[in-house]
């Protein structure tokens, strides 16, 4: 599979089989993906609720910490090596050593911060606009990401409209955002990543666009050529990658109201000033094949400038009946880069 590119020549292609699955192990979805400074291969996945490690080569190393999460959904391994688990259901960050021994949590399990969200009531675009105010940390968090100087950033989304910024010790230092659609304004942060510089990227998922700040919050511009931006990671370049979830014929966004058409999941490459330069999936009837996708959630670049694409097919595509439950295997995939473009010392900004 060659990449719809623009501008300069890039090739990526699908490494079919790559995942080497033991006996006895499984995943209805993986909700994240992330590398260590190794090449090994981080998935969080859930409904049996773990982490599961592979070597670069697709074999298998260990798993842990099932029975320990309610929902999975963000993981970033930082620069030592600890792998931050965040967990919507639960409303906590948790900090492992890489073998998956429980270093520190931040938040209060099972204890969501008060934002005026009730869950379950109903929505025009999506239950997020349920948020009255913005609150402290956390409700219904989504993802975390690593500064330069080790300060600790998460996305505080389903039952929130915030980022919070902590030491590496988890003492909180600063929150910002609020629920809306202006500047600094949240439908649901859903993912974030720093730059080298220490600017904060965050995909403003239900607001269709990526949202750029200082270290301390201040808001410096946004970009809009994304629709439902689930996950992002910066390469040393300063490109950006992001993965963009489906929105179905009928659905709705914040920013642009009603689509009257498919608008089917794909990835977007953007450099540092926001143009796109490569973006492939984007097909509504091809999206069930390898190299497409259903519902990508995480995105992960090693250090060779290969991409792991993590999609939710379960929850978000096979039990709502939105596609066959023979897609029950496309949760994962790996894109190697190829070719005279390929850049060998591309690795993912912890």
């Amino acid at each position: 599979m060659t990449a719809i590119t623009r501008g300069r020549e890039r090739r990526f292609e699908v490494d079919a089989g790559w995942e080497r699955l033991p006996g006895g192990l499984a995943h209805a979805d993986v909700a994240a993906v992330d590398v260590d400074a190794g090449d090994r291969v981080y998935l969080f996945t859930r409904f049996d609720g773990q982490v599961i490690v592979y070597e670069r080569d697709g074999t298998y190393v260990r798993s842990w910490g099932k029975g320990v999460f309610t929902t999975p959904h963000g993981l970033t391994v930082g620069p030592d090596g600890s792998v931050y688990c965040v967990d919507a259901g639960d409303h906590t960050v948790r900090r492992f050593t890489p073998d998956g021994r429980l270093l520190m949590t931040l938040g209060t399990p099972g204890a969501a911060s008060d934002t005026g969200f009730v869950s379950g009531q109903p929505a025009r675009v999506h239950s997020v606009e349920g948020v009255r105010y913005g609150g402290p940390p956390f409700n219904r968090c989504t993802a975390l990401a690593v500064a330069p100087g080790g300060d600790l950033y998460v996305s505080d989304g389903y039952g929130n409209s915030r980022v919070h910024r902590f030491t590496p010790d988890g003492e909180l230092i600063a929150s910002w955002g609020e629920p809306g659609t202006g500047p600094g304004e949240f439908h649901l942060p859903h993912c974030l990543d720093i730059a080298p510089d220490g600017r904060v990227f965050v995909g403003d998922r239900e607001n269709d666009r990526i949202q750029i700040f200082t270290p301390d919050g201040t808001f410096l511009e946004e970009w809009t050529d994304v629709r439902r931006p689930c996950d992002l990671t910066i390469a040393p370049d300063g490109s950006v990658y992001v993965v963009e979830l489906w929105r179905p014929e009928g659905g709705s966004s914040f920013t642009h109201g009603k689509t009257e058409r498919d608008q089917p999941a794909r990835l977007t490459v953007l450099n540092p000033y926001g143009e796109v330069i490569e973006r492939w999936g984007d097909s509504s009837e091809h999206r069930t094949e390898p190299g497409n996708f259903i519902a990508p959630h995480g995105i992960a670049l090693d250090s060779h400038g290969d991409l792991y694409v993590a999609e939710v097919t379960y929850s978000f595509a096979i039990r709502p009946g939105r596609v066959a439950p023979s897609c029950d295997r496309h949760q994962l995939q790996k894109f190697l880069r190829v070719g005279a473009g390929a850049d060998t010392s591309a690795r993912r900004h912890a």
